[in-house]
């Protein structure tokens, strides 16, 4: 497929960025991105907050500011009570709010399934923009969030989530990437994605394709929710886990004796996940630091970037 080029393009989808970034002048570019989903959590009010989270969550992981949004709802009008709705958008609301995003709009069509999310127009300066791509070699690499989202959202379906599960996954997806993002530029982050559907490895492959360098992720250092564990081993995985090992599996090496939660913790599709960042050695740990010390408490350096491997992911 062709695409036209623009030369103030700075960011589409050739890269699999996270979001459209387009110059408007020499100091400031429009960034642009849209996403929405099914609910994931039963209260409808929590499930707008995450959906509001995660969609914003593209602009962050290129270091922009969000600044407004439209709602984008499909909802079954004729087998849904308009409260579930009403319930939805509120939580959506008071996140936009967190966030400082002023809601401009929105579209809303008849669906057999409710979705929610939204549409986010933001800025950037186009000279600092963080991109997926650039990682050096001897960089660290750094997750925000815990991963398990999509093994315990499974277990919640089947009513197998203890409340203290739903709470603290929650609390999580809701969480802004708001702070790790306004942080990136004190450590000169060479790259970052946020994680979502793809897993773990998923977007950590985005972020080498094509290029001269490798990663090497260490199990032992991943931050994870401790019920993940249970319910993976129970058979609480979800079928886009499946896939995105099938995708993947052919790019990723892993070392022998690696615990088999861990070969499904990497690969476990996420929602509203941490950003996974790419720092100098030098400035890893004092980054970690910060990030704790600003409400940021599950960061964690995760592993490296390496020229050893290049294109391949290293699971040891």
């Amino acid at each position: 497929m062709h695409f036209h080029r623009d030369a103030n393009l700075i960011a589409g989808i050739e890269h699999g960025e996270d979001a459209g970034i387009y110059k408007l002048r020499d100091d400031l570019a429009l960034v642009q991105t849209v996403d929405f989903f099914t609910p994931i959590v039963d209260e409808p009010y929590d499930f707008g907050r995450i959906a509001v989270a995660n969609s914003l969550s593209d602009v962050y992981a290129m270091g922009g500011t969000p600044l407004t949004a439209m709602n984008v709802v499909c909802f079954p009008n004729n087998s849904m009570d308009i409260s579930i709705l009403r319930e939805v958008l509120r939580g959506g609301l008071d996140a936009m709010h967190a966030a400082g995003v002023i809601l401009v709009g929105g579209h809303t069509v008849d669906d057999p399934e409710l979705k929610y999310g939204l549409s986010v127009t933001g800025i950037i300066h186009p000279e600092r923009v963080i991109h997926n791509y650039g990682a050096l070699p001897g960089d660290r690499l750094i997750l925000t969030k815990n991963l398990g989202t999509g093994i315990i959202s499974t277990a919640i379906k089947a009513c197998r989530a203890a409340p203290s599960d739903i709470t603290a996954v929650t609390a999580s997806m809701a969480a802004l990437n708001r702070t790790a993002s306004e942080l990136m530029p004190l450590f000169n982050v060479h790259a970052a994605t946020d994680i979502t559907g793809f897993g773990l490895i998923g977007h950590a492959a985005e972020m080498i394709a094509g290029s001269s360098t490798g990663y090497i992720i260490e199990t032992g250092r991943l931050p994870v929710f401790e019920a993940s564990r249970k319910f993976a081993a129970e058979g609480m995985i979800p079928g886009g886990l499946h896939r995105n090992r099938d995708y993947y599996k052919n790019i990723v090496n892993v070392s022998p004796g690696i615990p088999q939660f861990y070969l499904d913790i990497i690969y476990d599709p996420q929602t509203s996940g941490g950003l996974l960042m790419a720092v100098p050695a030098d400035k890893a740990a004092a980054f970690v630091e910060k990030l704790h010390l600003s409400g940021v408490p599950d960061a964690a350096v995760i592993g490296e970037v390496t020229a050893e491997n290049p294109g391949r992911i290293m699971v040891i």
